[in-house]
This record gives C-alpha cells, sequence and structure tokens, in this order.
C-alpha cells in the first residue's frame, strides 16, 4: 500500500497531540569543529536518538497505533522491520495495552532484536529479504486479525515523523 493522501498541517498537529508526553522534545545541536568550519552555512543536528527508543521512528508508530480503536488495539499490532520501528511499535503496544508482534530477519543486529522483545514484544524471526518480512506479517496478520503498522507509505507513520 502506498499512502497517496497528502499529509497537512492539520494531520500533523493530531499526531502531535497522539504522541504529547511519549516522544519528547529532542536537543537541537549546532554543529562546530572543523567540519563545520568548512561549511559555508550552519548546520544544527536534531538529537531525536534521544527518544525513548533511540530514534525518530517512535513518532509515527506510536501515532498509528494510538489512532486505533479499542477493538483493534484489543486484537493487538504487527509490523516489520529490521530495528527502529520493530522498537517504536513495541513500545507503543507496552504503553497502550496491546499485543506487538514483530517480523524480524534472522540476521537483524542482536541488540536490534533483544530491544525489541525487553519492551514486550513477541518477535518472529524469518530469513533476510524485506519481501519475507512483509509476507509474513501479512499472514500473520489475516490468521490473527492484528493491525498492520507499516514501517512506511501510511498517512499516520508519515504525519508522526512529520513531527
Amino acid at each position: 500500500m502506498i499512502a497517496t493522501e497528502l499529509i497537512g498541517l492539520t494531520e500533523i498537529e493530531a499526531a502531535q497531540k497522539r504522541i504529547a508526553g511519549v516522544a519528547v522534545r529532542t536537543g537541537l545541536y549546532k554543529l562546530e569543529g572543523e567540519a563545520a568550519s568548512k561549511l559555508p552555512y550552519e548546520v544544527w543536528i536534531k538529537a531525536e536518538s534521544e527518544q525513548p527508543i533511540g530514534s525518530f521512528k517512535l513518532r509515527g508508530a506510536f501515532n498509528k497505533v494510538a489512532s486505533l480503536d479499542k477493538d483493534a488495539l484489543s486484537r493487538g499490532v504487527i509490523t516489520y522491520s529490521s530495528g527502529n520501528h520493530a522498537q517504536g511499535v513495541a513500545y507503543a503496544g507496552r504503553e497502550l495495552g496491546s499485543k506487538a508482534v514483530i517480523v524480524m530477519p534472522e540476521n537483524a543486529p542482536i541488540v536490534k532484536r533483544e530491544a525489541t522483545l525487553a519492551l514486550g514484544a513477541e518477535v518472529v524471526l524469518v530469513g533476510p529479504a524485506s519481501k519475507e518480512r512483509k509476507e509474513k506479517a501479512e499472514q500473520l496478520e489475516a490468521e490473527h486479525g492484528y493491525t498492520m503498522v507499516p514501517p512506511y507509505d501510511d498517512p499516520y507513520i508519515v504525519a508522526g515523523q512529520a513531527t
């Protein structure tokens, strides 16, 4: 599925309200030193590594899961990811009381897998191809009635990331 809806300020503001108190206001740091001195402009770095899961991916994942109704939350959510989105969905599931199932490649970094498990998600391992992850997630979604939280191409994911 490809997101064909344009995301506007209204959707971004709604996402901001959904993730308030979850996504933190991260630091903004001016690049300094030798690299900065060679540039004809200032560079500022937004430190999204300060988010609870260490990535901006929390914003989109939490926005999507928080947009679901109680029935969908009670059935659980599923995604396919090799790392940061997986942790975002796991975190959202934990915070919102929804089972989170994450399909990850068997060669995902162990630190990513362990972090996802530590957030309370169920991890299903498949082969290394992204197509395998997506197909397995879609299969489990159909079998168990989970709601898919895609890693991209979803208006709620995009609006959340845009915050």
